[in-house]
């Protein structure tokens, strides 16, 4: 993986969002393939799970962006030995199997995410959903959408994307939280809000739920990788939400942290509701 400089010549993001769109799609077939009865399953060394899919789809995608983008640095969740942080200029982002222990439990609420990052920001994000057949994608500026995916990888229908306002005082707002991973900070915040409900989810699939006002806000207060949550980002805020920290700074990718650990963040539908925390 080579690094690029801030030099690098402007994109036309528009024309990427197609050939990007479509391999997901591909990516999200390779993981419906597999056989999750009869699958491999290995451990990393931080204990999480590693199946056949998550490399299928991680090889998809490196052989597509490979081909369609070859000037462009990657970055995979399963080729991070390969990484050489910083990354100062333009970045793809990649997590191929988003939810790899709600798909191992045979549940559907995994994803694949891309994200083009530059200069640290996420500005156009795909997250696809290949067991729901839907695919969320956003371009910074220009908005966010919802995509029904047909047979053939064919899109059927594609919806534009807002996120809502946060509801007045007294009225119940949501909180979408991980069903894999809890901590302490993260139920704190919620429970200070009296009435709020609980929309338990798997994988980025709590971002896309901000970025379509299906929940107000996904607050996490506790370590996660930047492949997991970078092209959500990038839908949210191209609805029309937000991303800080719990102080309301904003979030950088591409390595400034060497680990690419993001130590926290809180995904807001509402950037006044953000503002007023």
């Amino acid at each position: 993986m080579d690094n690029r400089t801030t030099n690098e010549p402007a994109l036309d993001l528009e024309a990427l969002i197609g050939p990007l769109t479509e391999l997901v799609a591909h990516a999200g077939a390779a993981i419906l393939a597999v056989d999750r009865v009869a699958m491999s399953i290995d451990g990393k060394a931080d204990g999480s799970p590693v199946t056949e899919a998550d490399l299928a789809a991680d090889r998809v995608i490196a052989e597509g962006l490979a081909r369609l983008f070859p000037d462009i640095p990657t970055l995979s969740e399963e080729r991070l030995h390969l990484a050489c942080p910083p990354y100062p200029g333009h970045l793809f982002l990649i997590d191929p199997l988003d939810g790899t222990k709600e798909f191992v439990a045979g549940r559907h609420e995994f994803t694949v995410n891309i994200a083009l990052v530059v200069g640290g920001v996420p500005v156009l994000g795909i997250v696809g959903a290949p067991d729901l057949g839907l695919i969320w994608r956003g371009l910074v500026g220009r908005g966010a959408e919802r995509l029904e995916v047909g047979r053939g990888l064919r899109i059927a229908s594609a919806t534009p994307i807002r996120t809502r306002a946060m509801p007045c005082a007294g009225a119940p707002w949501i909180a979408a939280v991980s069903r894999s991973h809890g901590d302490a900070r993260t139920e704190a915040l919620i429970d200070a809000r009296p009435g709020a409900v609980r929309m338990p989810l798997g994988s980025a699939l709590k971002l896309c739920r901000v970025a379509e006002g299906g929940a107000d806000l996904y607050p996490r207060l506790a370590p996660t990788c930047e492949w997991d949550i970078a092209a959500g980002q990038a839908v949210v805020v191209a609805a029309g939400g937000i991303v800080t920290d719990s102080l309301g700074a904003p979030l950088h990718y591409g390595g400034k942290r060497a680990d690419f650990i993001v130590p926290e963040f809180i995904a807001w539908g509402d950037r006044e509701a953000a503002a007023r925390a």
